[in-house]
Order: C-alpha cells, then sequence, then structure tokens
C-alpha cells in the first residue's frame, strides 16, 4: 500500500503540472486571440475531436480494455498483454479513420451551405483538428497499458505536451512572427496537431521499453470480443455525461445571463483538487482492482476498494473545508479582474459552497466506477448514472425557479450523492465485502482533523487581512497563508488524534 500511495503522489503532482501548464495554454489564447471569432470558432472545432475523444478512447475503451489485459497478464504474461494491445490499436485505427473521414466529408458539405461566415471558419478549423481524435485515442490505450505495468508517470503528463506545444506555436506565431489573427489561430491548430502527435509518440516510445512492438493485427480473440461488448455501455454513459453537463448549461444560461459563467468558474475551483487527488487515486487504484480480480484475490479487491475510498476522505474533506473558508479571497484572486467584479464574486461563493460540499462524493464515483470497469461490469455505472441524470433534470427543474443557480448546484450535488450511494449498494450485491464500518473511526477523525484545520484557515485569514495590502502580492499572502498554515494544522491533529498515516495508508 506505500507503493500505491507514492503511485499516487506522483500522479497527483504531474496532474498538477498538467492543470498549471493548461492555466498558462488559456492565459497565452487569450492574449493571443482575446475573444475574437477565430478564438470562438477553434474553441467549437476542437470540441468535436474532443467530443470522440471521450466517447471512444478515454474512459469507456480503457475501462473495458484494462481488466482484459491484467487477465491476459495474469495468465499468459506480458507477450499476451501486447498481442491484445496491437489488436485493440488496429481496430481502433480502423474506427477512428471511418469517423475522420465521415466528419471530414461532412465539415466540407457545412462549408458548402448558406451559411454564416463564422460557421465556415469553424467548419475549416474543425478539418484541421479532427484528426488529432485518432492521435489522442492511440495515446489512451498506450497509456492504459503503461498504467497496468504500474509506469503511471507518463500518461499523467498527456496533456503536457499538447498544453506546451500550444503555448510554443502561439509564442512563436505571436511574439516572433508577429502575425495576424488568422496567422495565429492557424498556428494554434497546428500546436494542437503536434501535441496531439507527442501525446501518441512519448507513451508509445515508454511501452517499447516495455518490449511491445507495434504490429497492424485485425485477429478477433475472445478477448477482443469482450472488450468490444464491454465498450458499448461505456459509450453510451459518456454520452449520458456529455448531455448532462450541455443541459445544466443550457438550463443555468436561461436563469440569467450570469448563471452559466458563475457555475462554471465555481466548477473549475472544485475540478482542481477532485482532479488532482480523486482522479489520480482512482487510477493508480484501478490496475489494483484489475490484478486483484484477474488473481482472484476478492479479499485483496476489498482492501484495495476501501482503501481507495479512504484515501478520497483523507484529501477531498480537508479540500472542501478549505475551499469554503477562503471561498471569496481565492474568487477574488483568481477572477476578481477586468469584467469580472466584487459582485461577481459574492454571487459565486455560494456556488463555491455548495460545489465543495459534494467533493467527497464527487471522489466517491470515480473509484466506485472504476471498481465496476475492473469487474468487467460497465452496465452498471451506465443504468446509475441514467438515474442520477434523471434526478439531476428533475430537482433542477423545480429548484432553479426559487434559488436560480444555487438550485442548480444543490441538484448537481444531491445527484452526484445518490450516484455515490446506488453504486456502493450494488457493488455491495455482488456479494464483495465493500463494507465501510472498519473507517468510521478514521472518517470521524478526519472529520475532526479537518474541522480544526479550518478554524485555523479562518484565524490565518482574518489575522492577515489587517496586514496585507490591496495589491496582487497581498492577495497571494492572503490566499497562500492560510492554506499552509491549514496543511500543517490538518496533518498535526491527524497525528494527534491517533490517525496514524502510516496506518491509515498500509
Amino acid at each position: 500500500m506505500a507503493a500505491l500511495v507514492k503511485r499516487i503522489g506522483l500522479v497527483s503532482a504531474f496532474t498538477m503540472l498538467s492543470r498549471v501548464v493548461g492555466l498558462l495554454r488559456d492565459m497565452a489564447t487569450s492574449y493571443m486571440l482575446g475573444a475574437s471569432v477565430w478564438n470562438s470558432a477553434f474553441i467549437t472545432a476542437f470540441t468535436l475531436p474532443n467530443l470522440f475523444r471521450r466517447l471512444l478512447g478515454e474512459g469507456a475503451l480503457t475501462a473495458a480494455l484494462m481488466p482484459n489485459l491484467s487477465e491476459e497478464l495474469e495468465e499468459r504474461g506480458r507477450e499476451a498483454v501486447h498481442e491484445l494491445v496491437n489488436k485493440s490499436l488496429s481496430w481502433l485505427v480502423l474506427i477512428c479513420l471511418g469517423i475522420t473521414v465521415l466528419v471530414l466529408a461532412g465539415l466540407e458539405l457545412v462549408q458548402n451551405w448558406d451559411v454564416s461566415e463564422k460557421w465556415r471558419l469553424a467548419a475549416n478549423l474543425g478539418q484541421i483538428v479532427f484528426p488529432y481524435v485518432l492521435l489522442i485515442c492511440v495515446a489512451a490505450i498506450l497509456s492504459a497499458a503503461l498504467n497496468l505495468f504500474s509506469r503511471f508517470g507518463i500518461p499523467a503528463l498527456t496533456a503536457v505536451w499538447l498544453n506546451t506545444s500550444i503555448v510554443l506555436s502561439l509564442g512563436i506565431a505571436g511574439w516572433y512572427l508577429g502575425g495576424d489573427l488568422r496567422t495565429k489561430t492557424y498556428w494554434l491548430c497546428g500546436g494542437a496537431m503536434v501535441g496531439g502527435t507527442l501525446q501518441m509518440l512519448v507513451p508509445a516510445f515508454a511501452l517499447a521499453k516495455e518490449g511491445w512492438r507495434p504490429r497492424f493485427d485485425l485477429g478477433i480473440s475472445p478477448r477482443v470480443k469482450e472488450v468490444a461488448l464491454l465498450t458499448l455501455p461505456g459509450i453510451f454513459g459518456a454520452a449520458v455525461f456529455q448531455i448532462n453537463i450541455m443541459m445544466s448549461r443550457g438550463l443555468a444560461f436561461s436563469v440569467n445571463d450570469a448563471a452559466a459563467s458563475l457555475l462554471y468558474y465555481a466548477n473549475r475551483l472544485v475540478e482542481l483538487p477532485v482532479g488532482v487527488f480523486a482522479i489520480a487515486i482512482s487510477t493508480v487504484v484501478f490496475p489494483s482492482l484489475t490484478a486483484a480480480v484477474a488473481g482472484k484475490r476478492m479479499d485483496e479487491f476489498s482492501k484495495t476498494y476501501r482503501r481507495g475510498i479512504l484515501l478520497c476522505l483523507l484529501m477531498a474533506v480537508p479540500s472542501a473545508v478549505g475551499l469554503c473558508s477562503l471561498a471569496p479571497e481565492i474568487i477574488g484572486l483568481l477572477f476578481e479582474r477586468g469584467l469580472f467584479s466584487d459582485s461577481d464574486t459574492s454571487a459565486t461563493v455560494p456556488l463555491v459552497w455548495v460545489f465543495a460540499i459534494g467533493m467527497p462524493f464527487y471522489s466517491f464515483v470515480s473509484v466506485e466506477t472504476r471498481a465496476f470497469y475492473s469487474l468487467k461490469d460497465t452496465r452498471t455505472p451506465v443504468r446509475v448514472a441514467v438515474v442520477a441524470f434523471v434526478v439531476n433534470v428533475c430537482l433542477s427543474l423545480v429548484l432553479m425557479r426559487v434559488y436560480g443557480a444555487v438550485g442548480l448546484a444543490v441538484a448537481t450535488n444531491f445527484a452526484a450523492i445518490v450516484q455515490s450511494v446506488m453504486l456502493h449498494v450494488s457493488l455491495g450485491r455482488k456479494k464483495l465485502d465493500t463494507s465501510l464500518r472498519e473507517l468510521f473511526g478514521d472518517v470521524f477523525r478526519i472529520a475532526v482533523a479537518a474541522a480544526l484545520m479550518g478554524l485555523a484557515v479562518v484565524s490565518v485569514s482574518g489575522w492577515l487581512s489587517t496586514r496585507c495590502g490591496d495589491g496582487l502580492l497581498g492577495a497571494v499572502f492572503l490566499v497562500m497563508g492560510p492554506i499552509l498554515a491549514g496543511i500543517l494544522v490538518y496533518f498535526v491533529a491527524l497525528q494527534l488524534l491517533g490517525a496514524k498515516l502510516k496506518r491509515l495508508l498500509n
């Protein structure tokens, strides 16, 4: 388990690096292209390959592939893993090429229709960047194989290659060449494609060091059939998730002009800790779960599952408390400039509070879903996702009329709670020991330590507020000072309460 924690720390660090580089990319894009039609056209165009990436490559296919890779490794060794990777890649490349041809033809038709110039521009850029879907889907399969071999660092850095390439391409186009908006946008597309190529090549070279050799193989083995059958429900589940997002944004936009934007910014703040810790935990736990199932070591499966839940609580609870305690200061530091006023900050704070409360449940869903995938059950998470979607829609329509954007946030949270509870109960029905009763003592200690941390954060924030200036440096100190103090108090409190970290993590 100590090795598991080290891997989670590695993935978390690299994920944080990825988020920072992504922020730099957004800053460079907004600086170079502003809110021009070229920027909007690129964002619209790049949404299309990203949609197919989520439906086809990341998530659905890798979740279906990982248990079968684990079984091949357990039963027949690495050569069998490499063979299944090649078969899966061969079929994936054919499917992606077919989709690409159809989409490129459709975008050509759009350019010939009687549509506005901005849609023609988006279609033109879409033809340039849509082949990215092939690169990133191949990268997803290669990364899954690397995770199986406990090579977590390179897959966690995948987004870094894309974001770095875009930043460099915009730097060359803007600062060195001094191009116009058209030139900068085409350099932006080129940077995305170069980044996608690196996203595919870097894990390919890493997997080659593990003994893999690429080979085109359209052979249909029982494992390939099983991967295909498991992938289809996952694709449907990903589609439900995307529809859920679009529905929430559409309802928010109907509340008032600012609601969609404020919900987006509040979500971004919550996504950072969830993305860094929860996704890292589920990513690292997934191969361990699949290996336990492949080896029929169900006691180990149950123990790994419980540790995944506990690790989520260990990080999500203090993150939620800290975010609630410092919401105005964090929002002000990150967003309050230009057209984002102090009244917008005040309106965003309650949204952050609501979303923060749901952070542990968002984290649980990541681990619970991976547990089902490791058991080769991709149908149950889809059925539960549909129920959560219906709950979200019904509650949103009721609560938005009275509470506006806050009502939408409450509905999203409640749907996440329903999804988390249903997944856990459904997992227990598989005759597995998934009881969390033995974690209650540690959960209590985590809650008390987080409460003490919250008091420390509020106290330090109040003390610094009378001593820090109004400038950017003062705002940074007003956020970072309480955060550092809170981290110290939290982990010291855990030790004093008897929740020894070694015992928690072993």
